[in-house]
């Protein structure tokens, strides 16, 4: 491929989209053209997904819109199943009550075999899971509140 084949306007408007939907990765075929954009940082931690679903977790609410407009909602920036814990006989990354800094890791969203850590958007305490552990989760859901 030439150069003057690609097209850098493309190219900056899907990493925008993978910014700010948290993707690692986004093609798009048209015809037989096709651009794959990827980003791949180094992982802070190896998470390794449940072989079967795990129990639900005592402190997790129903899954559902509660808390979607909440300006303390955590909402999941891509369609996957979401992990409380890093592996099955882990202990919970949080739980509610925990008090939590802006960045530490909340839980994990795996898509597409990628474990991807969601972290705390800002410090505060977390008041409520709205998920339980292995559910499936779609773009936008709310998964916790922390105030």
């Amino acid at each position: 491929m030439k150069s003057s084949d690609v097209n850098a306007d493309l190219i900056r408007k899907l990493a925008g989209v993978m910014a700010e939907t948290g993707l690692t990765e986004i093609e798009i075929t048209e015809g037989e053209k096709g651009i794959r954009v990827a980003r791949h940082a180094a992982p802070a931690a190896v998470f390794s997904a449940p072989a079967e679903a795990a129990p639900a977790s005592v402190s997790a609410a129903p899954a559902g819109k509660a808390g979607a407009d909440h300006p303390g909602a955590v909402k999941s920036p891509m369609v996957g199943t979401v992990y409380l814990k890093p592996a099955p006989d882990a202990s919970p990354f949080v739980k509610v009550g925990d008090a939590v800094t802006q960045g530490q890791t909340l839980l994990i969203v795996e898509a597409m075999k990628v474990m991807n850590p969601i972290k705390a958007p800002k410090g505060g305490k977390v008041v409520q899971i709205l998920v339980n552990d292995a559910q499936p989760i779609e773009f936008g859901e709310p998964l916790m509140i922390i105030e």
